[in-house]
Parts: structure tokens; C-alpha cells; sequence
């Protein structure tokens, strides 16, 4: 037996991934590390007596090159004499409707598929291929949004889908490093396909991968990989006793346990966190240190449910009071070069200007700023909020979506997006929504004449409501 596959073998041993006898889904891409996943399994399921089903996801991004993969996985399965289960879907198209990235939309897509398969086949568990280095390009991306513990303990060697929480999701291979993986792959002639999107460096994954880790290990640590594994066990073990501790805390009757503002801050928030979860909610970090720090006013968890913690520490759930829709508007004549306005609660400074060739910026770098084609803007533009029906093209985007999808993807609260400042045309056209991005119609480009620029900053004069 190769040691790589012993030291799968006994990575599943000695943490119960895996029984004898067992039924087993194994997810597998057509890259290296499914394929090495894939011929492991298949070499232990020999003397462990587990049948294999080989489960592929085509998400159709690629064009021939998703159909190549297919073939492959196909071919290998069946060389292996090993079930195989394809399933493929348009990718794309999904997350448009959804307003989310193409990203989210696979990841969804694919493991709605697998949780499908696992219950038509009976099967509990299912093997993915995750690996060492996924787990240091995880940490990296977490740390840089913002994580807390829980986040930066990394991906877990056993845990639930996040579809059909009954499918257990097992990864075997979380020690290993891809140099190994690809060694094992040399040696054993293992064929694998690369997927030509991992080097593009719009994904900000990508960037990781191939721009700050090779930085890291060049310029400030050389054994990045080892000592970034080892923070993120004692990030998981100490995530694990906090949350262990919240579990206790909340089985006792509320009188009989210590007060929860008597609590250290770390296990107040924990608590929140564990009852949101426990009702299918994944909050972020402003929505669980609102109901940490004030008693008794509610907070917009989505556009079906607030919540609220009472002085007990316990979190309660309640369908929110529906809220009207704000009406006040402001027309702003744009005849003159420049001028300012107060509207809601922004002071807003206006200037056109006449421009030459621009390049067509894709993102706006400096808050507080942004600039626009004004070739729709002679006659002037409508300051409002929100309304019923709203549609916005966001720049980068391909169509437009509705405001409400685009605010609830970005789990704006229910509250907080009534009172956001949007800008339009006199036909309608949504061109800026505050805080969020410019339309895609009005962007920067190589035929703009005429650039609007738009100041803004607070006049302090937002009102305070529940949620915001």
C-alpha cells in the first residue's frame, strides 16, 4: 500500500470518518484532488468493504472543457467499475435569478445534488476532497472578512451538508498538501484535468492562492502552512470549548444560571450565536453584538424575522411589524455646474464636468464618492428611497435585478433598506443606490462626455430605527 493512501486510511481510522461496510458518496470534480480522493477510496474500499458511488456536478462554465471533465470522471468510475451519477445545471443563469455570485450559485447547486443523491441512495456520508493548502487559502479569506473563531478554525474533518444537515461530509485528506497529492498522482498515473478558472485573478480566491501566500512564505514565513494549521487548531479547539460552554449554560433554567451580563464577553456572544443557528439563522457579527448589547430591541434577521434578547440572555424570534414604504422624494435641477443638497439624512454635492476618453472602472475605490455618465442627466435627477418594484443593474452585473433581492442577498436590514438614498433619472432609471454599488448603465467609458460626480456625507440626521 503507497503511504499516502495509509495515511488516508489511517487519518479515517483514528478519526471515525469512515466504518466497515459502509455506503459512501465521493464527490469528485475531475481534478487532482478528487482523482487522488477517488483511487484512495477505491484501493481501501478492497479491504474495508465500503461501496462507492461516484457523485459529479458538471456546472457548465466551462463550455467543452465541463463536458471533458464529465467524460473523465465517467471513464474513471467506470474503470473502476464503480457507480456513477452526473447531474448538470446552468450555473449562471441561477445566479442571475438569485442576484448571487457564480460562486455561491455552484456551491449551492452542487451540494443541493448531493444531499438529492445521498436520500434517493440511501446513503449518510460522502467524501470530499479538501485538502491542506484549501484549508490555508480558507483562513487567509476568512481572516480577511472578518471572522471570529469559529470562521478561522478552518473546515472540519467530519461535519453536516449544508443542505440536508442527515449527510454527514467527510474529508480525508485535510493533512495533506497538494505537492503530495500531486506527487502520489505522478507516481500512480492517476489522470486529472486542470480547471483554467483557478488562475484567473478576478476571484479573490484565486489572488490568495497565487498572490499573498507565495508573498507570505517568501518575504515573512516559510513554513506558513505548518504554523497557519497549527493557529487554526487551537482557533478550533478553543471555538469548541466556548461553544461547549454555551451549550451548558443555555440547558439551565434561566433564574438558576450565573446572569448573562455577568457572562465574559466571548460566551455572550457564543449564546446568541448558537440560539440563531439553532433556528436556521447565520447572523454576522453587528447583528449578534446588537442583541448582546441591547436588551429588548429587536433586530431585522431577514425579511421574515427579527429578534430579540430578553435580560434571561435568551433570544426570541418574532415575525416583524410590516413597515410602509417612505415617500419622500427630492428634485434636483442639474442645470448649473455644481451645487449641494440636503436630502434624508446626506448632504449631497453635485458637479458636471466635460471630459475626454475614459477608461470604464469596474469598482469605486474612495467612500463617500462616485462618478457617472450624465449623457441621461440633463434635466436632472430624482432623490428618493425605495420602492415597490425597484429595479437595479449593478455594475460588473449582466442584468438587472430587483432592489429587494439585491438588499436581501446583502442582508440589509428590513428597516435599514427603507431608508437608504437612491438616485435616478427623470424616466425612471436607477443609477446609484447608497452603500451599495453604481448601475452598470452609467458607468465611466470610452464614449463619456459629460461626468457627474457625487459627493455625500452624513448630516447626522438618520432616523434611529429598529434594526438599522
Amino acid at each position: 500500500m503507497n503511504n499516502l493512501v495509509r495515511r488516508i486510511e489511517q487519518a479515517i481510522q483514528g478519526r471515525g470518518l469512515i466504518r466497515n461496510r459502509q455506503a459512501l458518496l465521493v464527490g469528485v470534480s475531475g481534478g487532482l484532488d478528487s482523482m487522488v480522493l477517488l483511487h484512495g477510496l477505491h484501493e481501501l474500499a478492497a479491504i474495508h468493504r465500503w461501496r462507492l458511488i461516484v457523485a459529479h456536478f458538471n456546472h457548465q462554465l466551462r463550455g467543452r472543457a465541463s463536458g471533458a471533465d464529465e467524460r473523465l470522471v465517467r471513464r474513471t468510475a467506470e474503470s473502476l467499475k464503480l457507480e456513477f451519477v452526473v447531474e448538470r445545471a446552468d450555473v449562471r443563469s441561477f445566479a442571475r435569478s438569485k442576484g448571487i455570485s457564480i460562486e455561491m450559485a455552484a456551491r449551492t447547486l452542487r451540494h443541493d445534488f448531493f444531499a438529492r443523491l445521498a436520500r434517493t441512495r440511501r446513503v449518510k456520508t460522502m467524501a470530499l476532497a479538501h485538502h491542506a493548502d484549501d484549508q490555508v487559502e480558507l483562513f487567509f479569506l476568512r481572516l480577511l472578512r472578518g471572522a471570529g473563531l469559529a470562521g478561522l478554525s478552518g473546515m472540519r474533518w467530519r461535519g453536516p451538508s449544508p443542505i440536508d444537515p442527515s449527510l454527514t461530509l467527510v474529508r480525508p485528506l485535510l493533512e495533506l498538501s497538494k505537492d503530495e497529492l500531486s506527487g502520489y498522482a505522478l507516481a500512480a498515473r492517476i489522470p486529472f484535468r486542470e480547471d483554467a478558472s483557478n488562475a484567473a485573478l478576478d476571484i479573490l480566491r484565486n489572488r490568495v492562492r497565487r498572490e499573498l501566500l507565495p508573498l507570505l512564505r517568501r518575504e515573512y514565513q516559510p513554513a506558513l502552512e505548518r504554523t497557519t494549521l497549527r493557529l487554526m487548531e487551537i482557533a478550533r479547539a478553543d471555538s469548541e470549548f466556548i461553544s461547549q460552554r454555551a451549550g451548558e449554560w443555555l440547558q439551565q433554567e434561566p433564574k438558576k444560571a450565573l446572569a448573562f451580563d455577568q457572562l465574559a464577553t466571548a460566551l455572550q456572544r457564543r449564546i446568541i450565536q448558537v440560539q440563531l443557528q439553532s433556528w436556521g439563522h447565520a447572523v454576522d457579527f453587528d447583528r449578534i453584538e446588537h442583541l448582546r448589547l441591547k436588551l429588548n430591541e429587536p433586530i431585522m434577521l431577514d425579511p421574515r424575522w427579527s429578534a430579540s434578547r430578553n435580560s434571561f440572555g435568551r433570544v426570541h424570534l418574532r415575525e416583524p411589524i410590516e413597515l410602509s414604504f417612505n415617500p419622500e422624494e427630492l428634485w434636483v435641477d442639474l442645470s448649473q455646474r455644481e451645487g449641494s443638497v440636503s436630502f434624508a439624512h446626506l448632504k449631497i454635492e453635485w458637479s458636471i464636468e466635460a471630459v475626454n476618453a475614459t477608461v470604464c472602472p469596474l469598482a469605486q475605490t474612495n467612500p463617500g464618492w462616485e462618478a457617472f455618465d450624465a449623457r441621461e442627466m440633463s434635466q436632472g435627477m430624482l432623490l428618493r428611497h425605495w420602492r415597490p418594484g425597484d429595479r437595479f443593474q449593478p455594475i460588473g452585473m449582466p442584468g438587472s435585478v430587483k432592489l429587494q433581492d439585491l438588499f436581501t442577498n446583502l442582508k440589509i436590514s428590513k428597516s435599514k433598506r427603507r431608508e437608504l438614498v437612491v438616485a435616478a433619472t427623470k424616466e425612471g432609471n436607477i443609477f446609484w443606490v447608497e452603500g451599495i454599488r453604481i448601475s452598470e448603465r452609467f458607468k465611466l467609458c470610452k464614449k463619456t462626455r459629460l461626468r457627474l460626480r457625487l459627493n455625500w456625507r452624513s448630516n447626522g440626521l438618520r432616523r434611529a430605527v429598529a434594526g438599522s
